[in-house]
């Protein structure tokens, strides 16, 4: 059963409470994080008191509220929302943009793309163009998203040779992302692909001969050849901004020197 979160109508203290309780922190533990007492963290919690607009935010801070989350309980103690949401093609981030496009292009012929909160795809390298190759053309129309991508049996699904344990560890990423930001379309996506069949796995998609990895793998076949990659996430370092909190920056390593020859002679 689907449990759903306190709603702001009720003020910022259930808010507050649920962040807490799911971050499994006491109220004396997060009063004594933020500098406060546990009766005024009750106080809060139950409505009794109202906090103000700086100690939402500390509040926020020690429990690791995501930064969309902290204008919701900011609006909910009465108060302005605190961080803009600036649309990813408006001329205030003209530097971002060209910053993200030179750092994923400056990568290949490694893939690296940029996805969005609900993992749509925002920017993307050549590495990556070239993997899509082949994928249904429904799966392309904007906006792309990468776990419809990887997962569905149209796109690179039939192609990845360890699918079962790449999906899992997509889908667990997921949860962890859902727990973190307590987000419907999220979980709405995460239902969708969770419920995408799963092929039964083919003894001849394992190695022939063990291989040190040293993290999973995506190992995905590519015009004949299977290609393996590790996967890297990089996010913004304290993000002012809803939009720039939600990017996420993903690069595909080459998880042995086969992969890594390959596509460095895709260059010449």
């Amino acid at each position: 059963m689907t449990t759903h979160p306190p709603t702001a109508e009720k003020g910022a203290g259930p808010l507050l409470r649920a962040w807490r309780e799911q971050r499994r922190i006491s109220q004396l533990e997060l009063a004594l994080r933020a500098d406060s007492s546990a009766r005024h963290i009750s106080f809060i919690e139950t409505g009794r008191s109202r906090p103000s607009e700086e100690m939402v935010l500390r509040l926020a801070e020690h429990l690791d509220v995501p930064v969309r989350e902290r204008n919701a309980l900011l609006l909910a103690a009465g108060y302005a929302p605190r961080y803009p949401e600036t649309p990813l093609d408006d001329p205030a981030l003209d530097a971002l943009r060209e910053g993200i496009e030179r750092l994923i292009g400056g990568y290949e012929p490694y893939p690296a793309l940029v996805v969005d909160a609900l993992y749509n795809v925002v920017a993307a390298n050549r590495g990556v163009m070239t993997l899509v190759d082949g994928v249904g053309e429904a799966l392309l129309e904007p906006p792309l998203n990468a776990m419809r991508l990887a997962l569905h049996p149209q796109g690179l699904a039939p192609r990845i040779r360890n699918l079962r344990a790449w999906r899992g560890h997509l889908l667990e990423q997921m949860e962890r992302q859902i727990a973190l930001h307590r987000s419907e379309p999220l979980r709405a996506l995460y239902e969708e692909v969770a419920a995408y069949p799963v092929p039964d796995a083919d003894p001849a998609d394992e190695p022939s001969e063990p291989v040190p990895y040293f993290a999973l793998p995506l190992r995905i076949e590519h015009e004949g050849r299977t290609l393996s990659f590790v996967s890297s996430i990089s996010t913004f370092n304290t993000p002012m901004d809803v939009t720039v909190a939600e990017l996420a920056i993903e690069t595909l390593l080459p998880a042995d020197p086969a992969t890594a020859k390959y596509l460095q002679a895709s260059l010449l």
